[in-house]
C-alpha cells in the first residue's frame, strides 16, 4: 500500500475505530465476556484479537454493515454491538482502515489472514 494511503488509514483508524478498539489496537478490557445486554467488548485488532482469524470480504462487510447485518448474511445470530460505518466512510476509506489493521500484523500473520482471504473469494 502506499505510505498515503497507510497514514489515511492510521487517521481514519483514530478518528473512526480507537475509541472503542483503542489506540493502539487493544480492544476493550473483557473483551471475550458478553455484557448484559448481549453485546460483547470491541475485541482487539492486534494479533491478540480475532479480526485476522477472517478474510478481507468478513472484515470489510462487517465494518461497512455493522456485525449484526454482517453476521446476519452468514447465517450466524449474534448481537456484536459493532455499528455499520457504510453512512460514514467510503468504501476506499474502510480498506484504507483495514489496510492500516493488517500493517500492525507480523508477517506470519499477514500471511495466514491472506490465505483466509484467497479461501474466502474462491468460495464466492
Amino acid at each position: 500500500m502506499a505510505r498515503a494511503g497507510f497514514e489515511a488509514g492510521a487517521q481514519l483508524y483514530a478518528e473512526n475505530c480507537a475509541s472503542c478498539h483503542g489506540e493502539k489496537l487493544e480492544g476493550e478490557p473483557d473483551w471475550r465476556i458478553p455484557r448484559e445486554d448481549g453485546t460483547v467488548p470491541a475485541p482487539p485488532h492486534d494479533e491478540s484479537g480475532h479480526t485476522w482469524h477472517h478474510g478481507d470480504p468478513t472484515l470489510f462487510n462487517y465494518v461497512k454493515k455493522g456485525g449484526e447485518q454482517a453476521l446476519a448474511e452468514q447465517g450466524i445470530e449474534f448481537n456484536s454491538g459493532m455499528p455499520g460505518f457504510g453512512d460514514s466512510l467510503t468504501d476506499d476509506e474502510i480498506r484504507d482502515i483495514l489496510a492500516y489493521i493488517r500493517s500492525t500484523w507480523s508477517d506470519r500473520v499477514q500471511k495466514l489472514q491472506a490465505a483466509r482471504t484467497e479461501a474466502e473469494l474462491a468460495a464466492r
